[in-house]
């Protein structure tokens, strides 16, 4: 039985598996579906959880959008059974929001180098207003 306060992830068949820091589900922004370039594929979500200001400057196309301390009291907003992409600016806090989702069942996993690599590897941005697109 994992310790109290251990991520856990569920595993084929709805078992839990017991998730350490250094077993955090990630991938390379380019294993990100690229549906989410133009919109918001079936059974997948990219979860956006930088600071509003920084949502504003620019985001993916199809990212949903929950700033790092609101996830706990916003976890009805994702949909349980969807592979959830966390994302944030360089990898931070898309770790431990990764690490908070596996600890209450869902199936997340972490955008490795974040909005940074997103811009950097050429994948889409969109930000809010007339503004042009740029991660800082």
């Amino acid at each position: 039985m994992p310790c109290p306060g251990t991520p856990r992830r569920r595993g084929t068949h709805g078992r839990i598996e017991t998730v350490t820091s250094s077993e955090i589900p990630s991938v390379q922004v380019d294993e990100v579906p690229g549906a989410f370039d133009t919109g918001r594929p079936e059974g997948a979500i990219l979860l956006d959880v930088r600071e509003d200001d920084e949502w504003q400057q620019g985001h993916a196309p199809g990212a949903v959008h929950i700033p790092m301390a609101d996830v706990p009291a916003r976890t009805d907003e994702l949909d349980y059974d969807a592979e959830v992409y966390v994302i944030c600016r360089q990898g931070g806090r898309s770790i431990e929001v990764v690490k908070y989702l596996t600890h209450i069942g869902y199936e997340a996993v972490h955008v490795s180098g974040g909005m940074v690599a997103w811009q950097r590897t050429g994948r889409p941005l969109v930000a809010e207003g007339d503004r042009q697109a740029k991660i800082y």
